[in-house]
């Protein structure tokens, strides 16, 4: 029987020393680093995060991410989608920890990629910082074909691997700047010829992530993507706030951040239009977040949302639910955002305020 719903979560793989982190922020920084030393900026503000049952993990440690995959699987998440890092000419970061679940079969829980292609700059991952520019650290290159291809081969063995999260038998593979892409219907067009080539007969399942303005959406499809992924955080912002508002807002927190109010919304108005009628198609996939806190990268530039719970969260699991109840079986996948984004506040592993609420939230609506 299948599942009310394929949740897929968002993984981060950032939470281990590298040695570009080393040398751009200081001897072992990782993503804890921006969670552990978050400060509250208003009466209230939920910061810091601490960590409940996993503590502040290093994913190098297999039996870190066997736990992690064992809640996610007693939760009835289907598999996480691992964001992989490609910047061109063969230039990865972060890749030894997917790399370790590929090669030593462990842990024996589905996974999908996400290419996150877009640069890092100092902003990326620590913007707070008033006396840091915005420094380019790793640009995001498309230098052509031999690069789709060498691509392409790096991300073969896990397609080819029994875990990997298929749609109508298609590896699903996220891309989360589809129209950052030169030329989207060329890549696209390569890899379904070299995937049919080493024996995906149906080639893959391309999703583009959708955010921004709703007028940009329906592009990716016509760019030649299977599904779209809508990421309606910037529409539900603006329907909070009004259009020129949150236009005006963001451009002064740019530039001014210590003089412009901070941009917060209650997650409870926020989740009223965090769905659009891109989410209704057959191939749009609805993403839920449990919650959407910056600051810990951001500092006064971070949108934040306020007052979220695993009761608001659990009616806006159920919104999803609803959404893809009548889509085929194969097709009623909702996205996770995310399962471990501690320093944007969007994670469901378990912290010491709500230990494993949104876990269990997750758990009753899926076994239900």
């Amino acid at each position: 029987m299948m599942s009310k719903a394929r949740v897929i979560a968002f993984y981060l793989p950032q939470f281990h020393p590298f040695k570009e982190n080393d040398a751009w922020w200081g001897k072992g920084f990782t993503e804890w680093t921006n969670v552990g030393k978050a400060k509250p900026l208003f009466r209230g503000h939920y910061q810091p995060r601490v960590p409940a049952d996993l503590g502040y993990y290093d994913l190098r440690l297999p039996i870190i991410r066997e736990q992690q995959a064992e809640m996610a699987r007693n939760a009835g998440i289907e598999g996480f989608m691992y964001w992989h890092y490609w910047f061109g000419n063969g230039k990865t970061l972060m890749a030894n920890i997917f790399n370790e679940v590929l090669e030593s079969g462990s842990p024996d829980f589905p996974f999908c990629l996400g290419w996150a292609n877009h640069s890092w700059s100092r902003r990326t991952w620590n913007s707070s910082s008033q006396n840091h520019k915005d420094v380019d650290l790793m640009i995001q290159e498309y230098p052509g074909d031999a690069d789709i291809i060498s691509h392409f081969n790096n991300v073969l063995p896990a397609f080819k691997d029994k875990r990997y999260i298929r749609v109508d038998d298609k590896p699903i593979f996220m891309i989360y700047d589809p129209m950052g892409l030169p030329n989207p219907r060329h890549f696209i067009d390569i890899w379904n010829r070299l995937a049919k080539e080493n024996g995906i007969d149906k080639g893959i399942h391309f999703v583009g992530l959708a955010s921004g303005w709703l007028e940009k959406y329906s592009r990716i499809l016509e760019i030649g993507f299977d599904a779209i992924a809508p990421s309606n955080l910037w529409v539900a912002e603006s329907k909070v706030k009004g259009r020129l508002i949150k236009m005006v807002g963001h451009k002064l927190r740019k530039y001014f951040p210590k003089y412009t109010p901070l941009d917060l919304y209650k997650y409870k108005d926020i989740i009223k239009y965090l769905f659009t009628d891109y989410d209704m198609m057959e191939n749009g996939y609805p993403s839920v977040i449990p919650n959407w806190d910056r600051s810990p990268r951001g500092g006064r530039r971070a949108v934040i949302y306020t007052g979220a719970t695993p009761e608001l969260f659990k009616k806006h699991m159920l919104d999803a639910i609803r959404i893809v109840e009548n889509k085929q079986d194969e097709h009623k996948i909702i996205f996770l955002r995310s399962w471990n984004e501690w320093a944007e506040g969007n994670y469901v592993e378990p912290d010491l305020k709500y230990g494993r609420a949104y876990l269990d939230v997750i758990k009753e609506l899926l076994k239900d």
